[in-house]
């Protein structure tokens, strides 16, 4: 077993109800979210679900309103105090951004339990229009032999909002899956050339599936990417 593997902290292989039923309140109670395409989340087995990124809310929100528990990748930076106490007990995984290979272990052995599993490709909240996509959720893919939903979240940070902003109460927000994308790549051809395939056809049908949600709902991403001062 790899250092990395040993150091990395499985959780089980379904998100727990109570913090899905908090999330679930969030969504539908302290706002009016809407849920989209959620026929196109397999029931059962492995799944990576793979959301774009504007606001602090997003992580919480695609937890409590897909149908099906989930763990989430999450910076580790937030898991501190009571909050990291609640993320870790809701089995989400904490994410060291110089290095996630543990955090990717974790996930891994979720997918290989049959499991679904969240996370933000672009790395950063931001604009959410997925202009680019770190590898890990292609690796995952791979090594997880699992199908890649792409999410769109719409609503959860307006232009001028900084990204730690929380939306009021009843905001309309939208969560939107869509296909699946899983590549059929022959047995034979190695993992670095699958991974990188799966990262840029991940990345294309992201940004298509966003922009293309975006306009069905009249939803526009935010137009200022506060990265530049904050994150």
């Amino acid at each position: 077993m790899s250092a990395a593997r040993a150091a990395a902290r499985v959780p089980g292989r379904a998100g727990p109800v109570w913090s899905r039923r908090v999330g679930w309140f969030l969504g539908h109670v302290v706002w009016n979210t809407e849920l989209v395409g959620a026929e196109h989340l397999p029931a059962t087995g492995p799944v990576v679900l793979a959301a774009n990124h504007v606001s602090v809310i997003d992580g919480p929100l695609l937890h409590g309103v897909v149908p099906r528990g989930t763990h989430i990748l999450v910076k580790q930076e937030v898991f501190h105090g009571p909050i990291g106490m609640l993320l870790r007990a809701a089995g989400q995984i904490p994410v060291d951004r110089s290095s996630g290979r543990s955090a990717l272990e974790a996930a891994l052995g979720v997918l290989r339990r049959g499991g679904a599993v969240g996370i933000f490709p672009e790395g950063n909240r931001g604009r959410g229009d997925v202009s680019g996509v770190r590898a890990g959720v292609a690796w995952l893919a791979v090594h997880g032999n699992a199908p890649v939903v792409p999410v769109a979240i719409l609503g959860s940070r307006r232009t001028g909002e900084p990204l730690g902003h929380v939306p009021g109460a009843r905001r309309r927000l939208v969560v939107e899956l869509g296909a699946p994308v899983q590549l059929d790549v022959p047995d034979d051809t190695p993992r670095r050339m699958a991974v990188s395939a799966t990262a840029e056809a991940v990345a294309d049908a992201m940004a298509r599936h966003v922009q293309d949600a975006a306009r069905r709902h009249g939803m526009p991403l935010p137009e200022d990417d506060p990265r530049a001062t904050s994150d």
